[in-house]
């Protein structure tokens, strides 16, 4: 007799597959999702079985896309519980010391294994010109994220700025909670800690602001940075030396747009996705092609990330206090180790470095960019010197960012200052016109004032719940209309 119901594919469908992680963007999260949040809502009185739930359904979310190494964001939970609480027991200097100094030890050891071991054996192999074969290791998803969150809350504790967690359901709670757990943003115990134990519901406003963010979101990553990337970047990246120099150009633009868009759509999903669930975070992009400096930059760019490097890296080897020779190493440092974390290669090592060049060239020529101080209240034309400048300066970093290898920098590099041809740009037009509009979409979303988005904000707020479901409708409804068959992953999940 034939099932009604298919339970051996709906099994299928929930159960872990490395191609189908449970992503913001699929139609499988939006349907656990919804039941969540009925279920959320429906235990609104009993705080323990609503915590629960949200644990369990964040533990699902990471067993989706890493399978048993959720054991691993398992342990981390319960490693960080026991040490905050002999951290808070402890009164001596030196075991507090050592507490923390477990804590950064069992956190950068897993990043170590996971994520540079092959990086590491490579390069020594390399050197002494023996044979490697890399060792097959996957690198669990988000563990750079989830790793941070934890040494920042050990550390906070060490240095007295909160207390520790009492409550290991609450600590639970906050480093699985599923929104930022894959690509952040890098949300701290201090800042959610005191949230959860107010047990406030999300308000009619959070709620609103909340599918506005999601809305937002999802036309980022799905109308903009997907389709520009199939369709256009990852084929001049892949081979660049068979596209003119502008061609080479416009893909530069383009991943710089589309990894925007990528990111700081997750980004604003991760928030609209908390906001429903009573939970506020910070801003994580400020709308950072408007920068009139590369400091300007990097406080607009992965808000959350650029705070943790400069309050637990930064401040920590002397900040700015030890002299400009000081000040400009310990920058370096910092922007070469944030660019090690995004990956295990030696491009990403060199985007961070000259992250750390342009921010010491700026410090050193501070009269360059005379809009760093007074961002937006120079003359106009000056403004939009130092923003057309910081723009290009910035996307010719990201290249390395992007590029598989200096073999394919330095094609890039030949194309475009040897074979620009800016004569097929009216061909390019034409035959990208889609890639063309939609890096104007991404642009014009980015740049847009940001009273245009308040007031776009409060206008929807407005509306009355039906109203606002139309739209929520609407949008999604477009979205599955315009994307590609298969879903593509955020970028920075590889993070």
């Amino acid at each position: 007799m034939e099932q009604i119901i298919p339970w051996n594919k709906i099994v299928d469908v929930l159960k872990y597959d490395p191609a189908n992680p449970l992503l913001f963007n699929t139609g499988l999260f939006l349907i656990l999702f919804t039941i969540l949040v009925g279920v959320y809502t429906a235990l609104r009185r009993a705080r323990t079985a609503r915590m629960l739930v949200v644990i369990a359904f964040s533990m699902y979310f990471y067993y989706k896309s890493s399978a048993e190494y959720c054991l691993i964001l398992a342990g981390t939970v319960i490693a960080d519980y026991c040490l905050g609480l002999l951290m808070g027991r402890s009164e001596r200097r030196w075991q507090r010391v050592a507490i923390l100094t477990a804590n950064v030890l069992i956190n950068i050891g897993m990043l170590v294994y996971f994520k540079y071991l092959n990086l590491i054996l490579e390069t020594v192999s390399s050197l002494t010109s023996t044979h490697f074969d890399a060792l097959d290791i996957i690198l669990p998803a988000g563990i750079s994220f989830f790793a941070f969150r934890s040494i920042s809350y050990i550390t906070d504790v060490y240095r007295g700025t909160m207390e520790p967690c009492r409550s290991f359901l609450d600590y639970a709670f906050f480093l699985t909670f599923f929104p930022p757990l894959l690509m952040g943003p890098v949300v701290r115990a201090k800042d959610m800690l005191p949230q959860i134990k107010a047990d406030n519901p999300a308000t009619r406003a959070m709620v609103s602001e909340g599918f506005f963010l999601i809305m937002g979101g999802l036309i980022k990553k799905v109308i903009v940075a997907d389709f520009i990337s199939g369709n256009f970047v990852d084929r001049v990246f892949d081979n660049p030396a068979l596209y003119s120099g502008f061609e080479n150009l416009m893909a530069i633009y383009g991943f710089f747009i589309q990894l925007y868009c990528d990111f700081s759509g997750y980004s604003d999903m991760a928030i609209g996705i908390a906001l429903l669930l009573g939970f506020r975070f910070k801003e994580n992009f400020d709308s950072p092609f408007k920068s009139e400096s590369p400091t300007e930059f990097w406080r607009r760019w992965h808000i959350s990330l650029s705070m943790w490097l400069r309050d637990y890296i930064y401040i920590p080897l002397g900040g700015n206090r030890c002299g400009r020779f000081r000040t400009n190493l310990n920058l370096m440092v910092t922007m070469v180790l944030g660019g090690l974390w995004h990956g295990a290669s030696w491009m990403f090592v060199i985007w961070g470095t000259l992250q750390g060049v342009l921010l010491v060239v700026q410090k050193g020529l501070k009269y360059m960019f005379p809009g760093v101080s007074q961002a937006g209240e120079g003359q106009w034309w000056r403004v939009a010197v130092n923003m057309f400048v910081t723009f290009n300066l910035i996307a010719v970093t990201f290249l390395f960012f992007r590029a598989q290898s200096m073999e394919h920098v330095y094609d890039m590099a030949h194309q475009i200052f040897g074979d620009f041809h800016s004569d097929v740009a009216p061909q390019f037009v034409y035959g990208y016109f889609a890639i063309v509009m939609a890096m104007l979409l991404g642009y014009f979303m980015h740049l847009t004032p940001k009273r245009w988005v308040t007031r776009g904000r409060e206008r929807f707020s407005s509306l009355p719940l039906v109203a606002q479901a139309i739209v929520v409708a609407v949008v999604i409804l477009v979205i599955i209309q315009v994307r590609q068959s298969d879903i593509v992953p955020f970028i920075y999940l590889q993070y």
